[in-house]
């Protein structure tokens, strides 16, 4: 397929599957979502890499960084964007998922010592404006709503999200190793959702919440689309892609999809964003164009899971 294709495919499924994963809550807890989204990802990516004659088998050494990877990317990145997307509209943690350009370096720094560029460092402070904007009006209304003896809801939603972006970007980080030890990209993000699909699993029962079958159309629809586009087939076009055009270019899917999940919101979920809005939309993902162009972000971002990127 054409470069272009690849392109416009995984930043179309990945810009639609935040809108997606609403399709899967109410019925079943978050967590279980998980549960069948990653299983059901995992079992076709091992089918893929069969038909490609690869073996299966990974040493121990490289599947203890999978285990870290897959409970990171696939865990808790995404039992807490389920969560979230209770409280919040799609497209706000489409937008957020954006910022792991900068959370990624961030991570490699806290956990590896590596240097991060004066880059980084402005155009993260033109998206932490941006983030302020975006949510300041929801942020008073929630601090209202509080102080009138509600909940709050869209405050833990805000948190959930932010957390699912930084447990995304750690996990990206652990990719360098896994990669050092093994260069089958899908082999490994196999063994990563199934690792990670097992450790919620067992956070599932430790907690007893029941494995509910739902009887909704809508729930294993979005389950399939999830699972099969948005969890390999828009995996195999960007590692394709990156192949092609290398790492520097193809990042920019994660810019293109945050946009694309703006654009659903407001068409499937009557989101109205305001001027402040729009403005903090814009100022993020500029910011995050910005920072993907300079030379010095080719060693941070890799080749891994973006923000499904949910």
């Amino acid at each position: 397929m054409p470069s272009p294709f690849l392109f416009l495919l995984a930043s179309l499924i990945w810009g639609s599957t935040f809108w997606a994963i609403t399709l899967q809550l109410g019925e079943v807890p978050p967590m279980v979502s998980v549960v069948y989204r990653f299983a059901l990802a995992a079992a076709a990516l091992f089918g893929f890499c069969l038909l490609r004659g690869d073996r299966l088998r990974l040493p121990w050494r490289t599947q203890r960084w999978l285990m870290s990877q897959g409970f990171l990317t696939f865990g808790l990145s995404y039992m807490c964007t389920y969560s979230a997307e209770q409280y919040l509209v799609s497209a706000l943690v489409a937008v957020l998922f954006a910022l792991m350009v900068f959370w990624t370096p961030l991570c490699a720094r806290l956990l590896f010592g590596t240097p991060i560029g004066w880059r980084v460092w402005a155009a993260g402070s033109v998206a932490v404006t941006g983030v302020a904007l975006l949510f300041s009006r929801s942020i008073g209304a929630a601090l209202h709503e509080i102080g009138g003896g509600g909940k709050g809801h869209f405050l833990l939603g805000l948190v959930l999200a932010v957390s699912a972006t930084i447990a995304s970007s750690a996990g990206n980080v652990i990719v360098g190793k896994v990669r050092a030890a093994s260069a089958n990209v899908y082999l490994t993000t196999a063994w990563s959702m199934a690792w990670g699909t097992a450790l919620v699993l067992l956070l599932v029962l430790l907690s007893g919440q029941p494995l509910v079958l739902p009887a909704a159309p809508r729930y294993w629809m979005g389950l399939m689309y999830l699972s099969l586009f948005g969890s390999v087939i828009a995996f195999i076009a960007y590692f394709t892609l990156i192949n092609r055009i290398g790492a520097q270019k193809a990042v920019y899917v994660g810019v293109c999809a945050p946009v694309i999940s703006v654009l659903l919101s407001i068409r499937l979920e009557h989101y109205r964003p305001g001027p402040l809005e729009w403005a903090g939309m814009i100022l993020c993902l500029a910011s995050v164009a910005w920072a993907v162009r300079a030379p010095a972000q080719a060693a941070p971002i890799s080749p891994s899971p973006l923000p499904e990127t949910p």
